[in-house]
């Protein structure tokens, strides 16, 4: 069982940091028009301030959920496991903050399935990192 915990917690792992890593970027370098352009028009009403915080959030979830582990087991940084763990529950806020957002706005019809399951693997990866701690390598 703890293996396949193991496993799954570093597919999630994968799975998000390229996810936010895309996204993040994309929210952080990219003109506002340019997001509007691509679907996002929430930009918008948050304006350029609030995007890029997003962004620097996402990019900040995605590096902890990587980095931390790594330092944890290879590094002995017995502390940096605790940091992963916040780097996901950071990011289910996020994606709660986007789940309102979305439904205020109206757009749950688009973005729901995405939401949901981005809430859902960071959730579990958040519920792994904090069972399994250090032994995820």
């Amino acid at each position: 069982m703890q293996v396949a915990a193991i496993i799954l917690a570093w597919v999630l792992t994968a799975f998000l940091a390229m996810v936010y890593l895309k996204a993040g970027w994309f929210k952080l370098t990219a003109p506002l028009s340019k997001l509007q352009e691509a679907g996002m028009g929430w930009t918008s009403k948050v304006g350029e301030p609030g995007v890029r915080v997003i962004a620097a959030l996402e990019l900040l979830g995605a590096a902890g959920i990587v980095l931390a582990p790594i330092a944890s087991e290879f590094l002995g940084f017995g502390w940096a496991q605790a940091w992963g763990v916040a780097a996901a529950i950071g990011l289910v806020l996020v994606m709660v903050v986007a789940i309102v957002m979305h439904a205020v706005r109206g757009e749950t019809k688009y973005t729901w399935k995405i939401s949901f399951a981005l809430l859902a693997a960071s959730v579990v990866l958040a519920i792994l990192l904090s069972v399994y701690g250090g032994a995820l390598l």
